[in-house]
């Protein structure tokens, strides 16, 4: 019985291996979509200042922030692609997730109740040679008394 056990505490460890890294690519994609997010409000910000150096300007640079703009906006439209992407991939990682995590605590309630049943077995016996001792105990007391 002691092989299973063993096989089970295998599982358990890998099974926490796989969890681990399922987190570990979670964390890196909710970094990449940060820094995503980053960008696109770095642009943002960017194309409020072109618009106020453009409207402050009177010597014609205005026609260079059209061209600023209309690059901007086509960015920012990729921009907002990736990201979409980029939050189905991280919907996919935490469900990966969530399922090794329920492995991992399939295995471990698994592991649990094996050792509970131990436990219960070898009190049984302990109780059973207890008995046994202190019937043997008492036979000798009345075979003297």
């Amino acid at each position: 019985m002691a092989k299973p056990a063993k096989g089970l505490k295998t599982l358990i460890r890998l099974s926490k291996f796989n969890v681990d890294e399922k987190r570990r690519t979670l964390t890196a994609l909710q970094a990449r979509e940060d820094h995503i997010v980053d960008e696109i409000r770095q642009g943002e910000e960017q194309l409020k200042q072109e618009q106020l150096l453009a409207a402050g300007d009177s010597t014609g640079v205005g026609f260079v922030y059209g061209a600023f703009q209309q690059a901007w906006m086509k960015r920012r439209d990729l921009m907002h692609q990736a990201l979409a992407a980029m939050r189905r991939e991280i919907e996919a990682a935490r469900e990966d997730l969530a399922e090794a995590f329920r492995e991992l605590k399939t295995y471990e309630i698994t592991q649990a109740n094996r050792e509970k049943r131990e436990r219960e077995e070898a009190d049984r016996k302990e109780q059973i040679f207890l008995d046994e001792v202190g019937s043997n105990i008492h036979q000798r007391k009345e075979k003297e008394g």
